[in-house]
């Protein structure tokens, strides 16, 4: 087999990682605002943009980014969004784990797992966030700050908390089917 070509000097072997954010992500613009600083010649006016993006099977990400025009302000957005990617435990692909709730600044959120037909019971970026995450069974509900950068914010903190029954079993030294209080050798449901 051939040796695989090195990037040029100067240059750095793309990761791994790097490789896997640019496979079919899904991007959705959550929020766009007009903002100024004031110069000693006025006020310099520019776009604020925040975009989630994600692959519809657990990967999310969210970024925001700064521009004079809307267009480079989304991708930047997009970029940091690609960079800041995170994986989510699924069950079932379809619902989250178990119950959570995260603050950020002044957003607080409730999420909580759903049955099959529910749908995404959100409103505003917290569905942006589920679309893109390919959760399609959720209840949400936002208590606190409706500010969509602390939403996304508090939505993505309580994401880290979200624990399978694997990763409950092996933090605990024990079998799934002992930590789901099932008895005998049934099949584990658990979804990574």
């Amino acid at each position: 087999m051939a040796k695989a070509e090195k990037a040029p000097k100067g240059q750095r072997e793309p990761r791994e990682k790097d490789a896997e954010a640019g496979a079919e992500v899904v991007e959705r613009l959550v929020a766009i605002n007009r903002v100024a600083k004031t110069v000693k010649g006025g006020r310099r006016m520019a776009f604020a943009a925040l975009v989630v993006v994600g692959d519809g099977r657990g990967r999310i990400g969210a970024g925001s980014g700064k521009a004079r025009e809307v267009p480079e302000a989304i991708r930047k957005a997009t970029e940091q969004a690609k960079r800041s990617m995170i994986r989510v435990p699924l069950r079932e692909g379809r619902t989250l784990h178990h119950d959570v709730e995260a603050r950020f600044g002044g957003g607080s959120i409730r999420l909580r797992s759903a049955v099959p037909g529910t749908g995404i019971i959100a409103g505003g970026p917290l569905r942006a966030v589920f679309e893109v995450l390919g959760i399609q069974d959720v209840v949400a509900k936002s208590l606190g700050s409706s500010n969509p950068y602390n939403m996304v914010k508090a939505a993505l903190e309580a994401f880290q908390k979200m624990e399978s029954p694997r990763m409950v079993a092996a933090r605990r030294g024990r079998r799934v089917n002992e930590v789901l209080g099932r008895k005998g050798d049934v099949k584990e449901q658990a979804d990574v």
